[in-house]
């Protein structure tokens, strides 16, 4: 098991992406810490996770010594919030092992059309909800001497896309993010990495007409959309000790969408 024991958050945590890898991580033996900012939809995510794992047994029927979920209703945009959460994960666990800044929303309209109102929640939600979930974990895994934190960019963050100035900006700003923090946190044992998934199934494209989602389809070499499991695998494996010598990468999984 790629993650056993480990004590791992997980921002926007109650659907897609975030759920997928929530779920893939109960399985891969982590203490998944699900975080959304509506109480209905955490506790939803939370039962999905220890259902996942039966009886609250490992793959060798030994039991766990904790539940493999809990959850906190988490607002990324407050930062009194993000602390409070983590305080809570600490004063729990004693230590944090991973974070996954996978919380995020978009708004689009073109340059000429963008409000200020959409501009800003983009930014507030895909950058500063990510700055401030990392500030708050740095200090207790530079403490450990240990630590993952893997932040959710996009390839519209390497490439850009019509209609998403605020989401563009963004995610280029996460890997700048990336970059950065993998030098300041590598020299203490903190490893950090971005995802940039191209279009995956997510509620997140639900507001696009099928006959857009069909073109984006058609520029797919493999033909599809990706799933969130595919995302969710990718996560596992940063996460994991198999990517100990990964730190400062942005990897994209895109079905070669950009190639």
């Amino acid at each position: 098991m790629r993650l056993k024991d480990k004590i791992c958050i997980v921002t926007g945590a109650a659907q897609g992406i975030g759920l997928a890898t929530a779920l893939k991580f109960v399985r891969e033996g982590a203490v998944v810490v699900a975080c959304d900012r509506r109480a209905e939809a955490v506790q939803a995510a939370v039962e999905t996770c220890l259902a996942a794992v039966p009886a609250g047994r490992d793959a060798d029927g030994a039991r766990f010594p904790v539940p493999r979920a809990e959850g906190h209703v988490v607002d990324v945009t407050d930062r009194a919030s993000v602390d409070a959460m983590v305080a809570g994960v600490l004063e729990r666990h004693r230590r944090i092992d991973v974070l996954v800044n996978n919380a995020g929303i978009t708004k689009d309209a073109r340059l000429v059309k963008m409000t200020l109102e959409q501009f800003d929640a983009v930014i507030d939600v895909n950058l500063r909800g990510v700055f401030h979930c990392t500030q708050a974990v740095a200090p207790a895994m530079i403490a450990q001497g240990a630590g993952v934190v893997l932040n959710a960019s996009s390839v519209v963050g390497i490439y850009g896309n019509f209609g998403q100035t605020n989401y563009a900006a963004s995610k280029f700003g996460v890997i700048g993010f990336t970059k950065t923090w993998s030098r300041e946190l590598g020299p203490k044992g903190v490893r950090v990495n971005a995802v940039a998934p191209g279009f995956v199934e997510t509620p997140i494209l639900g507001t696009m007409p099928d006959k857009v989602l069909a073109t984006l389809r058609e520029q797919v070499p493999l033909g599809r959309m990706g799933h969130p499991d595919e995302i969710a695998n990718v996560y596992a494996f940063l996460a994991s000790d198999e990517a100990s010598y990964v730190n400062g990468a942005v990897l994209e999984v895109s079905g070669g969408l950009t190639v």
